[in-house]
């Protein structure tokens, strides 16, 4: 019997998941909670074999209570389960231990397979999220920002002109956008805002 437990700040989601999953012979759905803090306590009371984790809750998130979790309980398979699926999200979520990464979308019958699989040792992911991974893991690695590179991104991700960010940074507007270009080299790109997309998907900003 694979003891699970939900993770999900709205009730409907919670109780839609428990109704769809307890009636399987193998599962028992040993508890809930509605935020990441509230999961952490829940864990280690519960001691459960997989948990499903929401991505973004108030109150602590799913990828900081992911970590939190196997720090304590290291045995404990994490699925994430959420509707976003950025580049930045996935790897973070990865980083942090999760065992899966499953979009909401996902089929009752293919989430049902994923805990049995996750709680065998398998790593479970979304086609659509596999092929982020896989691509992002093919992409040549991005050259590092220098420490003024990134302070020059970041203060046009605010919205500053060129004026404006070499005002801020006591550099002259010239200064500014020679960064600028030497950030586009970097990151592949060729404007500011794919500049800073960019940056924010690798968790650069």
């Amino acid at each position: 019997m694979i003891k699970l437990l939900i993770v999900d700040d709205h009730p409907v989601v919670r109780e839609g998941l428990r109704g769809m999953l307890d009636g399987d012979p193998g599962l028992d759905v040993v508890g809930a909670a509605s935020s990441g803090d509230e999961a952490v306590v829940r864990a280690r009371e519960l001691a459960p074999d997989v948990v499903l984790m929401d991505l973004r809750m108030p109150g602590g998130d799913g990828v900081s209570a992911t970590g939190r979790i196997l720090a304590d309980c290291p045995g404990i398979r994490v699925i994430v389960l959420t509707t976003y699926e950025s580049d930045q999200d996935i790897v973070r979520a990865v980083e942090a231990g999760a065992a899966g990464y499953l979009l909401k979308d996902t089929s009752a019958e293919d989430l049902l397979a994923a805990v049995y699989a996750a709680a065998r040792g398998e790593t479970v992911l979304s086609p659509s999220v596999a092929t982020k991974l896989v691509t992002r893991m093919r992409a040549p690695a991005a050259q590092a920002l220098t420490p003024r590179e990134a302070e020059v991104l970041a203060l046009v991700a605010r919205g500053l002109t060129n004026a404006e960010v070499g005002r801020r940074l006591f550099i002259s507007e010239t200064t500014v956008k020679t960064h600028l270009l030497r950030i586009f080299g970097k990151l592949g790109v060729s404007d500011r805002t794919a500049a800073v997309t960019t940056a924010m998907e690798r968790g650069l900003l």
